[in-house]
Formats: C-alpha cells, sequence, structure tokens
C-alpha cells in the first residue's frame, strides 16, 4: 500500500528565494522516499538590501509579496498538505523585517519564521547526512548562503561541532567580510579538526552545485581540492559577462560563485581536507524532512 503526501518548504535566503515541492511516498515496512516534485527560484537579493542600508527595500518588498502570492498558488494546485517558510540571514538583520513578515502574512497568506544561523545549520544537518556519513570517518560540512556560512563537524557518525559566520557570497560581494571574520573561521576550522587524521569536506550550498554540475561528474563521486582551486582560478579570469554568456551562469549566479568557490576552498585547504562531496541538499530539502518526521 502506498501513501503520497505532500509538503512544501519556502527558503528565503540573501541571494534567492526558493520554494520546494516534494512528494513524501510511504509503503509499508520502508523509509519514506522523498521526491522533489517541483522547484522555483526566484533571484530577488535581500541581501543587498540589508547588508548595505539594514532594511529591505520597498522594490524588494512588492517583489517579495508578488513572489509569495505565486508560491501560495503553486502550493494550491499541487494540493500541498503542509509547509513551513522559513528567512534567513538578510531578514535576520533587516530592521524592517517583522513589517515585511507582517505584511506578506496579511497579502499573500504565509507565515514567515526568521530562523537563527544554528537552526538553520540543524535544519539543513537533518537532511539526508546520515546516508552520506561513513561512521569511522570525520566530515567538515559547510554550507556557503548570501550572508552567512554554516559549519558542523561530523565524526563517527555524530554531530560534534557548528558555528553560523557572517561570511556569505552577497557580503563579500560587497566588501562587507572583514579579515578579522577570515581568522575567526580559520582558527575554528583548524581547532575543530585537529586530532583526526583525515576530513573530508560536504558541501551545500546553489553555487558549489553548479561547480559540481559544471565538473560533469556522477553525483557520488567527489571534488577535488585541485579541480576547485583550479575551477577559482579559470573563473576569476572571466569577465561577469563571460560567466553568463560562456558557462550560461544566471546574473545573480556568475558574480557570487567565485566569492563562494573561495570559502570552499579555505575551508578545504585550514581543514586539510583533499576531497569536497556535493550532494543535492540545501535548507528546503531539511525543512520538508525536518517537518515530515515532526522536528519542526
Amino acid at each position: 500500500m502506498i501513501n503520497i503526501k505532500k509538503l512544501a518548504a519556502i527558503d528565503i535566503g540573501s541571494n534567492a528565494m526558493r520554494l520546494l515541492i516534494s512528494n513524501v511516498v510511504e509503503q509499508d515496512g520502508k523509509e519514506p522516499q522523498f521526491n522533489k516534485s517541483s522547484l522555483v527560484r526566484v533571484p530577488i537579493r535581500l541581501g543587498q538590501d540589508a547588508f548595505t542600508v539594514g532594511e529591505i527595500s520597498e522594490e524588494n518588498i512588492d517583489r517579495m509579496v508578488d513572489a509569495m502570492k505565486a508560491f501560495n498558488l503553486l502550493m494550491k494546485v499541487h494540493k500541498v498538505e503542509r509547509y513551513m517558510a522559513f528567512a534567513t540571514s538578510a531578514m535576520r538583520e533587516a530592521y524592517n523585517a517583522k513589517e515585511v513578515v507582517a505584511l506578506i502574512k496579511k497579502k499573500a497568506d504565509i507565515k514567515i519564521e526568521i530562523i537563527d544561523g544554528k537552526k538553520e545549520a540543524a535544519i539543513i544537518a537533518s537532511t539526508d547526512l546520515h546516508h552520506l556519513l561513513k561512521t569511522d570517518e570525520t566530515y567538515l560540512f559547510v554550507d556557503v548562503g548570501g550572508g552567512s556560512t554554516e559549519f558542523t563537524l561530523f565524526s563517527d557518525g555524530k554531530m560534534i561541532n557548528s558555528r553560523s559566520f557572517k561570511a556569505g557570497t552577497v557580503r563579500l560581494l560587497n566588501n562587507m567580510v572583514h579579515d578579522i571574520v577570515w581568522d575567526e573561521i580559520e582558527k575554528w576550522i583548524k581547532t575543530n579538526t585537529q586530532g583526526y587524521e583525515e576530513v573530508t569536506l560536504i558541501g551545500s550550498g546553489g553555487n558549489i552545485n553548479k561547480l559540481f554540475k559544471m565538473s560533469g561528474k556522477q553525483q557520488e563521486k567527489p571534488l577535488s581540492y585541485i579541480y576547485i582551486n583550479s575551477q577559482y582560478a579559470y573563473l576569476n579570469s572571466l569577465t561577469y559577462e563571460q560567466r553568463i554568456t560562456e558557462l550560461g551562469l544566471n546574473s545573480d549566479r556568475a558574480d557570487v560563485i567565485i566569492h563562494a568557490t573561495r570559502i570552499y576552498l579555505n575551508a578545504m585547504k585550514w581543514s586539510g581536507a583533499r576531497q569536497i562531496y556535493v550532494p543535492k541538499i540545501g535548507l528546503s530539502d531539511g525543512i520538508v524532512k525536518a517537518m515530515y518526521y515532526g522536528k519542526i
């Protein structure tokens, strides 16, 4: 006997907003299957407002309301039973965030919760990571967003430590990440990974997914430090326009991908990792799974 539940997750990030609609297939005696039914990404760069002037602009509030109305309609069409909408770094820092949340509830009938970095990391970690984690190995999970980057260390299948830093791609784009933050990240990674013989990175976020796609590798295969390093040099050698025309990147990906690559590269260097695995997971996947298992 098969039962299908329709769940949806809305991820309001600093670089873009996403709606993920999932079919959760329940079958007697088997683990539930999470199948992506629809994924819509809207490039509304809230971080550009929040990190530079401290508030979400009128123009972007209007765009958010329109996007949320569209998300609501899509969920109706898909007959979604339950959804959750979480906002991260940009909305955490915009001083008019509460007014924006209230307006969206009123105009688009979508309830948004603004979450902190720790909860964000925990939700992402509740995805299918346990399938990847070999119990006798050590992993540094790195999730790069527009406003922040979450680092989580796993060893022997257990979470050891987790930390969120205000070093995201949109902040880097606006020269808003000071050397002291890089120093803190380096110190945290080195302190937490010392004593472990070998560390492997797990990367999450739209930019590392794009880098992985460009590599043409099979999903289970890792990318090497050498590959990430060469891609970083290659991306830096191209102009913004060339990254769009020659690599086919979206305009809102072409300017931040270099900054994201730098974060992953530094994380590999400071942890001594030679490889990075790129499972297709993110906050929206985590929301769906955490919702299904009653964790949120």
